[in-house]
């Protein structure tokens, strides 16, 4: 598209490619991966393993029994971050008050937002997204490395506009934490075969 300048009509400048919204998220593909928009331009996430899978589905069911009146646990919830929506996150889980719950997508800070590494998504995880969702204002995020000898788990809580790492926890270790809500986990029972539900409390 081209659009002209000056009194003379003659100065003409190209401009480049409109930046992507969210209303174009809907043109991709159904495969299965992670489209998400980063200034405009889509940020695609493979298709999760099994491990990923598992460790997610776990995680989303222990926090949604833990979670009290008012509020909610969401599995890969969209987020616009801006009024343009060019720039559109999908954590793995996340927690919000229920107050805070749109359609067709979220554009308040979450409570908490969790993602589960992949090794292609190591960088993204634990330095884009990190600054990402700390200027956000996500108040807590964590991160979960689903790693089949010794899954581990830490988590971030903002503190003067970025993340200080606050607590971690590897496989049978004890996680704890108040935020959103109380919360005891032992990581080990996210990806180990066995009675999960029964021990992932550390009870």
């Amino acid at each position: 598209m081209e659009a002209e300048h000056g009194a003379s009509g003659h100065d003409r400048r190209e401009s480049g490619p409109r930046p992507l919204t969210v209303d174009d998220l809907v043109r991709t593909p159904d495969d299965g991966r992670r489209y998400e928009l980063v200034g405009g331009r889509i940020d695609a996430s493979p298709v999760p393993v099994f491990q990923h899978t598992r460790t997610c589905s776990r995680l989303l069911a222990h926090l949604a029994r833990a979670a009290p009146d008012g509020r909610e646990v969401l599995h890969r919830p969209g987020i616009d971050f801006n009024a343009d929506r060019t720039h559109h996150r999908i954590p793995d889980l996340a927690v919000i008050r229920a107050e805070d719950a749109e359609s067709p997508y979220l554009t308040r800070p979450p409570l908490l937002a969790v993602e589960i590494v992949s090794p292609e998504s190591v960088i993204r995880d634990d330095h884009t997204k990190r600054r990402e969702y700390a200027e956000f204002g996500i108040v807590a995020y964590r991160i979960v490395n689903p790693a089949p000898d010794e899954t581990g788990l830490v988590e971030f809580r903002l503190e003067n506009g970025g993340y200080r790492e606050v607590t971690q926890a590897c496989g049978g270790e004890v996680f704890e934490t108040d935020l959103p809500f109380p919360l005891r986990l032992v990581p080990r029972w996210l990806t180990a075969d066995g009675p999960w539900k029964e021990r992932i409390g550390g009870g």
